[in-house]
């Protein structure tokens, strides 16, 4: 079973993390939008207190579904925007938010918008050696705010994800291809993305920003593209609003 918890009052809004965290890392996000939306977060598969799911990307966001609110707006950081992508394809939902996110996120000959394989592997291999430590320093250097700091390296320590689902999210990381999904969607999509985010490029804005013009293979119906003053965690930014379009 996934774990799941609705607060606050409107539109419906369900938060996506990404790998290695937990749902707790939205708590400032919650606090700042829970009057003007209900909104649901969720521990991914094996991720905080859910438990594990078999599969791969399919399995965990048809559990994902399961739990879902009919009709919602889903935002999707990083890991939870590859899910969230590929979930608006499955279900309806009203709008997507896609925070720092990609519908492909390792580069590839015909795709420049996305991390080097090699840098990915390093990446990952050295979170794995001590994840806490490794999921702590990533914040660190993402806000210098020492009390939003001392919240997610708590949360970090006490709901842990479990070696499997890491594993797992990996490589839906590496492997998923969600480019022509992203091009199917027919509903408004807000993007959110980090000028010095280091895992997804920032000039991945003129992709997104191409289908916003008429083009016969895409059918995506708004497309609103924010660039901050930031790394990969944007919505810590002060300057982070949501704009359902």
């Amino acid at each position: 079973m996934l774990y799941s918890h609705t607060v606050g009052q409107g539109q419906t809004l369900v938060l996506l993390h990404g790998w290695g965290f937990n749902s707790e890392l939205f708590n400032t996000l919650i606090e700042q939008y829970k009057n003007q939306y209900r909104i649901t977060v969720i521990d991914l598969p094996g991720h905080g207190r859910s438990d594990e799911v078999k599969g791969g990307v399919n399995e965990w966001c048809d559990e994902i579904i399961k739990i879902l609110p009919n009709n919602p707006i889903l935002l999707g950081w990083s890991l939870g925007g590859l899910l969230a992508i590929n979930i608006a394809n499955k279900i309806k939902v009203s709008a997507l938010i896609l925070v720092a996110a990609t519908p492909k996120f390792v580069q590839t000959n015909d795709w420049v918008y996305g991390i080097d394989a090699n840098n990915f592997h390093q990446f990952s291999d050295a979170l794995s050696l001590n994840l806490s430590k490794g999921l702590k320093r990533f914040i660190s250097l993402q806000t210098s705010d020492k009390a939003q700091l001392k919240i997610l390296n708590q949360s970090i320590d006490a709901l842990p994800a479990n070696a499997k689902a890491l594993n797992q999210g990996l490589e839906i990381l590496l492997n998923s291809d969600f480019r022509h999904q992203f091009k199917q969607l027919k509903i408004p999509v807000q993007i959110i993305l980090g000028n010095r985010d280091t895992l997804v490029p920032a000039n991945i804005a003129h992709w997104y920003a191409c289908l916003a013009t008429s083009k016969p293979d895409v059918k995506v119906e708004k497309v609103l593209v924010t660039t901050l003053n930031t790394g990969h965690l944007p919505f810590l930014h002060p300057d982070f609003k949501l704009r359902i379009i």
